[in-house]
């Protein structure tokens, strides 16, 4: 019993030495009978401390942005690479990537069936290009006839047997129907419809 009090009085003492230790370490408020920097007043900054900016012009370097950074041309390792290589097998997989295969032979060549070039229809010839509209991939033509307008475009039949096959820039590919043949006519601004010949 009597060791308990010794243990409890020299905790007891260790308490207060730690209070006293604590309040004498306290930060104090403390007060200046005059300022160094009074309110308002502009500090101008000690030589060698001036920010970045202030050393050149105020003015943000957009400049160092555009700069090329050059490459680096030194040493780079494949971490993927295994530790281990077998250098036989790699030698005949490298021998085997050089040789080729050979080549199928190619098809043969396709017999191109010449245009037949015809007179021209009366039909067509009644018919004026005044231009042509390109909405995207798609084209329309513009024709008149007898102080009539007619908008033609792909897959369009007009004079009542002529299909327009095809539009492009140059040409106009017409099939007539009843006799399944193909007409080619190149697009002539105010010019009636001819076939290529």
């Amino acid at each position: 019993m009597n060791r308990q009090r010794v243990l409890l009085f020299c905790l007891l003492i260790l308490f207060v030495l730690s209070m006293i230790w604590s309040y004498s370490r306290m930060p104090r408020q403390k007060s200046v009978s005059t300022l160094k920097y009074p309110p308002g007043q502009q500090v101008a900054p000690a030589v060698g401390s001036a920010p970045l900016d202030r050393r050149q012009g105020g003015a943000l370097r957009l400049d160092l942005l555009d700069r090329e950074v050059p490459d680096f041309k030194g040493y780079r390792r494949n971490i993927f690479k295994p530790v281990f290589v077998d250098e036989v097998k790699m030698a005949q997989l490298k021998a085997v990537a050089v040789k080729r295969r050979p080549l199928p032979p190619p098809p043969p060549p396709v017999p191109i069936q010449p245009v037949v070039t015809e007179m021209p229809r009366p039909e067509l010839a009644k018919f004026t290009f005044l231009g042509f509209l390109q909405k995207g991939k798609r084209r329309i033509i513009f024709l008149s006839r007898d102080k009539e307008i007619i908008l033609v475009k792909q897959g369009d039949i007009f004079a009542g047997r002529y299909e327009a096959s095809s539009i492009t820039d140059q040409a106009l590919t017409i099939r007539v129907t009843d006799t399944s043949e193909e007409i080619v006519i190149p697009l002539v601004e105010y010019s009636s419809l001819r076939p290529a010949g």
